[in-house]
């Protein structure tokens, strides 16, 4: 690709980026929290037919995908889970294929009082956009699709087939991303554009998440000491399993990347629910928990580990030696995932990144996960994950960086025109 094919694509984000923005803002403002996906698919769908794109809308089958590797349970009512991808397929076939991928899910706002506005009204100043799923990563689903029409802008289309993946579930459990493999879709390279602030994931966590279900024995709190208190128990469980977090930590000390970060390996108690009156001991305690795997731990053999360490700390305590906590697997049960293997998407994506920002793109050692895995992990599809700068993912008040955005939209744009080639419209 010349210097002026180039300069045409960069131009024809600069040029389309305000309407880029009033996109992102209307599926920044839908509320799409776990369950709640379809106005945001319906709106990806509408996005997708406009611009010509043909599109399998389909409902996800759980039973299709129970026995798949990366498969993480789910517990809500999952009746209206849906997956949209809108696929073009070029007159003439000289490129390598791809996938673009971006999740529409997003974790729930928590109190709103404590968001400086509401998180789904989306706001832009000082070169920001705040909302919830503004950074992870509406903007990041929107910008792929817009560098694809800086593409068609300049007066070029590709020479290959793209998949443009619409997903849910990346949150909890993966399954969405899960549900395009089971549907048959493959490309010779995957690009999920998460939020990573300008580096290319090098390597990522996988997932564990588990919920403590533990029981107590309920008095009257005047005679406290008769009963046995399930919320004292489960804290009895957690301060074990901050244990087992050091101990895992210590053995990522081993791993050629992770050994590179101070505490790679993070669990969280991340909600818990118990006892029935505040003048009551509690009878029971839920806790639903998270902590993190590497590369090329075992998912199983972890889960080993965890029910070992909640039995142990069980048989420490008077109640719950004869009365031992059940574990439940409540989502992600997910492998790491490293890039390897990638060399011919990666130098593709090289020289989009140089044009860009010029030098070499950054790696990135990652303690979330992200979709990449399953294309890798299963199919060994290398899927390559680079995005935007924000802030405040999870928590109050996310943003996502302008001009950041703008220019992985750029790399973007340059990547897909490199990887899958494109010739005169």
């Amino acid at each position: 690709m010349n210097a002026e094919t180039q300069q045409r694509i960069v131009d024809a984000v600069d040029a389309g980026f305000e309407a880029q923005l009033a996109t992102t803002s209307d599926f920044v403002a839908i509320p799409s929290t776990r369950g709640a996906e379809g106005p945001c698919q319906d709106m990806m769908g509408d996005l997708l037919r406009a611009r010509g794109y043909e599109v399998d809308d389909w409902h996800i089958n759980v039973d299709d995908l129970k026995d798949l590797r990366g498969f993480g349970p789910i517990e809500h009512d999952f009746s209206k889970a849906r997956t949209v991808v809108g696929t073009y397929r070029p007159r003439t076939e000289a490129g390598k294929s791809l996938i673009l991928q971006g999740h529409c899910d997003v974790v729930p706002a928590g109190p709103l009082e404590l968001w400086d506005t509401p998180p789904f009204s989306p706001v832009i100043k000082d070169g920001k956009m705040f909302g919830r799923g503004a950074c992870d990563m509406k903007s990041g689903t929107i910008g792929a699709l817009y560098a694809l029409d800086a593409i068609k802008a300049a007066g070029f289309k590709p020479t290959a087939r793209i998949h443009f993946q619409s997903v849910i579930e990346e949150e909890s459990t993966g399954v969405g991303a899960l549900s395009t493999l089971q549907r048959g879709y493959r490309a010779d390279a995957c690009f999920i554009p998460e939020p990573t602030a300008g580096k290319m994931v090098r390597s990522q966590v996988g997932v564990i998440w588990f919920r403590l279900r533990v029981k107590g024995y309920p008095t009257h709190v005047a005679f406290a000491g008769s009963g046995s208190n399930a919320i004292m128990a489960a804290y009895h469980l957690v301060h074990a399993l901050q244990k087992l977090e050091i101990e895992w930590n210590e053995r990522a000390k081993a791993d050629r990347h992770f050994k590179t970060l101070n505490h790679p390996i993070n669990f969280n108690p991340g909600i818990i629910k118990g006892g029935d009156w505040a003048s009551s001991v509690p009878a029971w305690c839920d806790v639903d928990c998270r902590i993190a795997i590497l590369p090329g731990w075992s998912v199983a053999d972890h889960q080993k580990e965890i029910l070992a360490c909640v039995a142990a700390a069980s048989r420490n305590h008077r109640f719950l030696a004869n009365n031992p906590p059940e574990v439940e697997w409540s989502g992600f049960l997910s492998e790491g995932y490293e890039l390897t293997d990638a060399a011919a998407p990666e130098a593709a994506f090289g020289k989009a990144f140089s044009k860009v920002y010029g030098g070499a793109v950054e790696d990135l050692v990652f303690t979330a996960l992200t979709d990449t895995r399953f294309y890798g992990l299963n199919y060994g599809i290398p899927s390559l994950c680079f995005g935007a700068s924000g802030g405040e993912m999870h928590g109050f008040n996310e943003f996502v960086d302008l001009e950041s955005l703008k220019k992985t939209t750029k790399a973007m744009a340059l990547f897909v025109a490199e990887w899958c080639g494109v010739e005169k419209a």
